[in-house]
Order: structure tokens, then sequence, then C-alpha cells
């Protein structure tokens, strides 16, 4: 099942110094959250597709709703990919689910 799932990650730097920018900036993040994606830290959105077409559509999509100003990174991994990410916590944190389970399909 998970490998036919595909994961789409946003990586975002855009300036936040002039009220235009900070505006651009809460656009673009609620354009995103709008889409699917969720946050997985500052700055970097993740969203789950179904298949590279999909992908296509997404990234189409983002292109149109970017802003002018800033750096926008777009990765398409699979989900298997995906789901071997370590994550490296200060302090352990058991509420941390780096499987397969916590994917829901609706």
């Amino acid at each position: 099942m998970r490998d036919r799932f595909m994961r789409t990650i946003i990586f975002f730097d855009l300036p936040n110094i002039y009220a235009k920018d900070k505006r651009n900036y809460q656009l673009f993040r609620k354009f995103l959250i709008n889409e699917g994606f969720i946050m997985m830290q500052e700055s970097v959105y993740s969203k789950i597709i179904l298949n590279s077409e999909q992908s296509n559509l997404l990234t189409k999509r983002i292109r149109k709703n970017a802003p002018k100003k800033g750096l926008i990174q777009v990765l398409t991994i699979t989900e298997n990919q995906y789901a071997r990410i370590e994550n490296i916590i200060g302090e352990s944190n058991t509420k941390v689910i780096n499987s397969e389970e916590r994917l829901i399909v609706l």
C-alpha cells in the first residue's frame, strides 16, 4: 500500500520585513494549508499525494500562488522514502510516530 503513495515537501524562504512581504508570506502559508499541507518545521510543509501526475498539477498550483519574492523548493519522494526520515530530538519523545501507521486514507 505504501509504495503507491508519494509525498510532496515544500521548502520556502520568503522575505518577511515589509508589511506587503508579510502579507504575501501569510497568503502563501494559508494557500499551503488549504491545499492539505501539514507543517513539518517552520517553512517546511508536506502533503501526501497519489501519483506523479497529481504532483505535477500540485506544482503548477504552487507556481501560480507563489509570491514573486523569495525561494520555494518542491521535492517529491515516495512514501517509502519518507518513512525512512530519522527524527533526531534533544529529548526522547514517544509522541513522534514515524511509520506508515500515521497514514490515513480518506
